[in-house]
């Protein structure tokens, strides 16, 4: 009993109780620190919730309205609301009727095929070439390539519009296609998939005896599945959503565009229905819907392919 109610361990116990009371408003200070960033981390989830929001109305709202438009009955008002009172397909009817809405689809869907088709399968070739080291002048092809995205279309329309009518292509739908046969962006894109493939995966193939176009269509177009989603979307719909150069280039009725044909059918229109060019806007963003969800899996990946190694 001495020995514990000795001075020295009195000095002891003391300091020690003194230094439990000095932890404990450092462990207050502590959980305060935690509540802090727990808030400001709710809030700023909050944040980027509400902006998403935001942004997916101002997307969204113009199409929205454009469909709900579409199934309004001729008695309604279009102005009058945004909700249909009476939600009726017979817009859509009457766009079939009112001019050859299949044909007119039917038209672009060709030029859309041929666009797709040469752009995966030209950009695929490009951009491979260009991922490949061990040729001169591949930085020089590559510079001038993406010099010219800084043209307008505008600036070079004419000298197309020459090009294609020295080749006898005017009013067809060959000429529609010819100039967006493949894109620069495309090849960019399919350079950059590439470019992420690993070297050793490379090695591997020439290991194994797989000669260049082996290593190409079995090796670097499978693990560029991604890419190619990309270029066959933005490929499809440039060539649906394309209207001037199938202005310029078509004069022949039956090989209009859908496009074209949209704007035949607002200026038919007599007393300017705004059902009926929503109808027809809502047929026309359909297939190009249809087709993003069908490959919305392989698209955002490919968006992300190329992004460790350029």
């Amino acid at each position: 009993m001495t020995e514990l109610s000795s001075p020295g361990v009195r000095r002891a116990r003391r300091a020690l109780t003194a230094g439990r009371r000095h932890d404990r408003p450092d462990r207050r200070h502590s959980h305060n620190r935690s509540r802090t960033r727990t808030r400001k981390a709710t809030l700023g989830l909050t944040g980027r919730y509400l902006t998403l929001c935001l942004m997916l109305v101002v997307m969204l709202g113009p199409i929205v309205w454009q469909f709900l438009t579409s199934l309004k009955g001729r008695g309604e008002n279009v102005y009058g609301g945004v909700l249909p009172s009476q939600p009726t397909l017979d817009n859509y009817v009457r766009v079939a009727e009112s001019f050859p809405l299949v044909q007119y689809v039917g038209n672009t869907l060709i030029v859309a095929a041929l666009a797709v088709t040469s752009n995966c399968v030209f950009a695929a070739m490009g951009g491979y070439a260009l991922s490949r080291a061990g040729w001169r002048g591949r930085r020089t092809v590559f510079t001038v390539l993406v010099a010219t995205l800084m043209f307008p279309f505008e600036s070079v329309m004419i000298s197309m519009f020459l090009t294609v009518r020295s080749m006898g292509l005017v009013d067809t739908l060959i000429g529609v296609w010819l100039p967006g046969a493949v894109s620069v962006l495309n090849l960019m894109i399919m350079r950059a998939a590439f470019l992420a493939v690993p070297k050793e995966v490379e090695e591997a193939a020439v290991l194994d005896g797989a000669n260049e176009w082996q290593r190409f269509t079995r090796v670097f177009v499978p693990a560029a599945k991604g890419a190619l989603a990309v270029v066959c979307l933005t490929s499809f719909m440039g060539a649906w959503d394309d209207f001037l150069w199938p202005l310029i280039v078509l004069t022949n009725s039956d090989h209009y565009t859908l496009q074209l044909g949209l704007k035949s059918l607002a200026g038919a229109t007599t007393v300017n229905d705004q059902r009926l060019i929503a109808a027809g806007a809502m047929a026309a963003l359909l297939p190009m819907m249809a087709l993003f969800f069908a490959l919305q899996r392989y698209f955002f990946r490919g968006v992300g392919e190329g992004a460790l190694k350029t």
